[in-house]
């Protein structure tokens, strides 16, 4: 059973991919649907959050993966609990929801933190939540599935691909932007 175990870097490789896709493509469909161009704009985030048209903003895919190697050694050390159990999912998301959103250290809007000690108004708090949450299931549901599916060769294939596609078009996009 102890050979069955995913190692450290199949789940680095899984969580650093994933990881990088759903937040992009969560990134996206929020600042589509939830008009991210206006809240980021807004009274409350103006002097919070980068504008959508700056450069780290399109740069942010880029530093993903660190972010993904950080997920990756969380995920390693609680294998036991996530990968080959009955519901590892859930238990993953819940933790990902639980301290890294609901309960950060610092004043993080969406956090209890933040929600005490930010002047961001609670609905456009609320409004960033909706992102946040999504990512991180769909991270927990992909990453669990994937890990315990290793036969599953196609996965490997796709997420490596799209991993590649949305690393390389916002450093093409900087590439193209500089005089």
């Amino acid at each position: 059973m102890e050979n069955n175990k995913p190692t450290f870097w199949r789940i680095t490789f899984c969580t650093v991919a994933v990881h990088t896709i759903t937040y992009f493509i969560t990134g996206i469909l929020a600042y589509t649907i939830l008009d991210y161009r206006t809240h980021f704009a807004s009274e409350g985030l103006s002097s919070f959050m980068r504008q959508i048209d700056d450069p780290m903003v399109m740069a942010g895919p880029l530093f993903q993966p660190i972010r993904g190697i950080l997920f990756g050694v969380v995920f390693f050390l609680l294998r036991d609990v996530f990968f080959g159990t009955k519901n590892g999912w859930i238990k993953m998301w819940i933790v990902l929801v639980v301290v890294g959103i609901f309960s950060t250290f610092g004043p993080s809007p969406g956090s209890v933190e933040g929600l005490v000690y930010t002047t961001v108004p609670v609905v456009v708090q609320l409004v960033g939540l909706i992102e946040v949450l999504l990512q991180s299931f769909l991270l927990s549901c992909v990453v669990v599935y994937w890990v315990n599916h290793p036969e599953k060769r196609w996965i490997t294939w796709v997420a490596a691909a799209g991993f590649v596609i949305i690393v390389a078009m916002p450093a093409l996009g900087l590439l193209m932007e500089r005089p």
